[in-house]
């Protein structure tokens, strides 16, 4: 079974819900017969490599909150994530363009270590205030995840795996998806936001069991065969 997770490495919501995935992940059955495939979403297009200004002054303008209210969002969110077991410094984050950190994330899906580099992503970003937009951050940040250094430098150096990223939005777009975390399971099923662990096992659940053909338990009993029906 194919779980694809639409997210953004600036989404502290998509952070807490892969920590809740995770969860439900592990206690499912079938683990182990689970492809997970991180898909891109770029929250900002448009954002420059690195944000001016304090993150908190950004989101009030956003959303029209004073600071205040702003700060109040922040001690919010960072509860949220603590009961996670996760530890957010969102005052201290260093926002940016996020479409190279997508770009590397299709490299590491070729190697086998995409979740590695997803989870190191989500961490530098919302725990350690690093610059997430910057080549240099990028490429140092891929190496401590595993990736060959060679071709996280190609990678970064060329306009490689543009067009995956863009094609994981598209299909984002045709599948209705304006926002993140958004899990779909084998295409049949999508759930948006960071639900609870257990709302994520029951369509780990749901899931597989509509994708599996019935399964026949051995032994004798009681039954009737066409117009025979002996007893």
């Amino acid at each position: 079974m194919k779980v694809e997770i639409w997210s953004d490495v600036v989404c502290p919501w998509c952070h807490v819900g892969k920590r809740r995935f995770e969860s439900a992940l592990a206690g499912f059955e079938h683990r182990d017969d689970v492809e997970v495939v991180w898909r891109s979403f770029e929250l900002d297009p448009a954002a420059p490599r690195l944000h001016e200004g304090e993150p908190v002054a950004r989101l009030a303008a956003k959303y029209g909150m004073d600071l205040d209210e702003a700060r109040a969002s922040y001690r919010h969110m960072t509860e949220v994530a603590g009961e996670e077991g996760l530890e957010f410094r969102l005052e201290a984050t260093r926002s940016g363009n996020t479409f190279d950190a997508h770009r590397l994330l299709h490299l590491a899906a070729e190697t086998g270590d995409q979740d590695k580099l997803k989870e190191r992503l989500l961490t530098a970003y919302l725990t350690e205030g690093e610059a997430i937009g910057e080549s240099s951050t990028l490429e140092r940040l891929a190496v401590e995840a595993g990736l060959d250094p060679s071709r996280v430098t190609a990678v970064l150096s060329t306009t490689a795996y543009g067009d995956e990223v863009r094609a994981d939005e598209a299909q984002a777009t045709a599948l209705g998806i304006d926002g993140v975390p958004f899990f779909v399971f084998d295409r049949k099923h999508g759930v948006s936001g960071a639900r609870p662990a257990e709302t994520l096992l029951d369509m780990l659940v749901r899931a597989w069991s509509e994708d599996r053909p019935l399964t026949v338990v051995e032994g004798s009993g009681g039954a009737c065969d066409g117009e025979s029906c002996a007893v």
